[in-house]
């Protein structure tokens, strides 16, 4: 279990303010020093580009990146999408996966818009987005199951839910989707950075997430995780010439599609991956959370979080997230006010979480202490 002591060095890996605590990381996580250094440094390629913006630095900046998150998530380098954010990787599914009239995709009536919009934006080819209520925030494989049809091709839910903090049990709903030729999709953006995983081992098709949060890049960053089989079953949406075509391809005086359509790494990815000023600084943010170590990152969140736990006063506040099943997000609901009343009364304080459907989302990183924790509960 890590304690705070040894974490001293990678809290000064980030810009504290005493008077701020900074507890909303599941809306954006802090960019570390060392991320901000790297951009620097990739302003100063901009600066100067007939000297540092060289087009070796094209093909390097996407190639660390990239490298970075394979790790992150135990995946081979070729099954890693560079994106923009988690909707990229939806949209690449919902567009990709050719689904005909009649199909239906499975998704939480109360999940995030990111995972519920892109599958309704198919509607006018007749594809069913069939929305199912949980009976207690987020999907059960029972659930899941319940709702399969035989024109079931696509169940879709976050991993830990944004409104809850609950978590979905991946093994049980994908070993359902699993053994009936159902794609199952799962959006990480709450977990991915917090919560160690190993995408081969689980019986998931695509994991997606952000890099703002959990990973604490820059905003315009993220990735997806494509299981080969299901990267193959993608109909081809576009086709960007830097990831399909060499210097030397240039010089060719035709293009035929039979000789550029070669299987590559980062066919699907988003546009402009020598994108200096986000993945920089967003491989710098990922490394330093590999060095840190995402096992050593989620004790030490469940420490702050146990003691938040502790803290409060189950007679004035009504806990929504699971005790048992704990993860980085704790949301909980004030019986005697407001939460918007709550809500403003702690950022006077000094102390900056998030309201949500009526509810107080609180979500520490390895940036926080136990000392900020508790002065939250103080202001509770």
């Amino acid at each position: 279990m890590l304690q705070y002591r040894e974490m001293k060095r990678f809290r000064t890996e980030f810009e504290i303010h005493d008077d701020s605590v900074w507890l909303n990381t599941a809306h954006q996580g802090r960019l570390p020093r060392r991320a901000a250094e790297a951009l620097h440094e990739a302003v100063r390629w901009k600066l100067h580009p007939e000297h540092l913006a060289t087009s070796e630095r094209f093909s390097e900046v996407p190639a660390r990146l990239r490298a970075a998150l394979a790790s992150l998530v135990a995946a081979r380098q070729e099954d890693v999408v560079l994106t923009n954010g988690a909707s990229y990787g939806l949209h690449l599914l919902a567009n990709g996966l050719e689904l005909q009239a009649g199909d239906e995709v499975i998704v939480a009536a109360n999940d995030f818009p990111s995972d519920i919009l892109p599958w309704l934006l198919l509607s006018d080819r007749g594809v069913q987005v069939r929305m199912i209520e949980p009976r207690n925030e987020v999907l059960t494989a029972e659930e899941v199951e319940a709702a399969f049809t035989e024109r079931t091709r696509v169940v879709c839910v976050s991993w830990v839910h944004s409104f809850s903090g609950r978590i979905t049990d991946l093994e049980t709903i994908g070993s359902a989707c699993r053994g009936r030729g159902i794609w199952f999709v799962v959006n990480g953006s709450q977990a991915v950075g917090v919560r160690p995983i190993a995408v081969e081992t689980l019986p998931i098709d695509a994991l997606l997430t952000v890099g703002w949060k959990w990973l604490c890049g820059p905003y315009g960053t993220g990735m997806c995780y494509l299981r080969p089989e299901l990267r193959d079953a993608l109909r081809p949406m576009k086709l960007y010439w830097l990831s399909a075509l060499s210097v030397e391809d240039l010089a060719a005086p035709s293009l035929e599609l039979t000789s550029i359509a070669r299987p590559q790494v980062g066919r699907l990815d988003v546009f402009a991956t020598a994108n200096f000023f986000n993945y920089v600084p967003f491989a710098a943010a990922v490394e330093l959370m590999l060095e840190l170590g995402i096992e050593s990152s989620a004790s030490y969140v469940d420490d702050l979080v146990l003691r938040l736990l502790a803290g409060i006063d189950r007679s004035r506040y009504r806990l929504v997230s699971s005790e048992d099943a704990r993860s980085s997000l704790v949301m909980f609901e004030p019986l005697s006010k407001p939460a918007g009343e709550l809500f403003e009364r702690l950022d006077r304080g000094g102390v900056h979480v998030a309201h949500r459907r009526g509810r107080i989302r609180v979500s520490p990183h390895v940036y926080n202490t136990p000392a900020e924790i508790d002065h939250l509960l103080e202001l509770l």
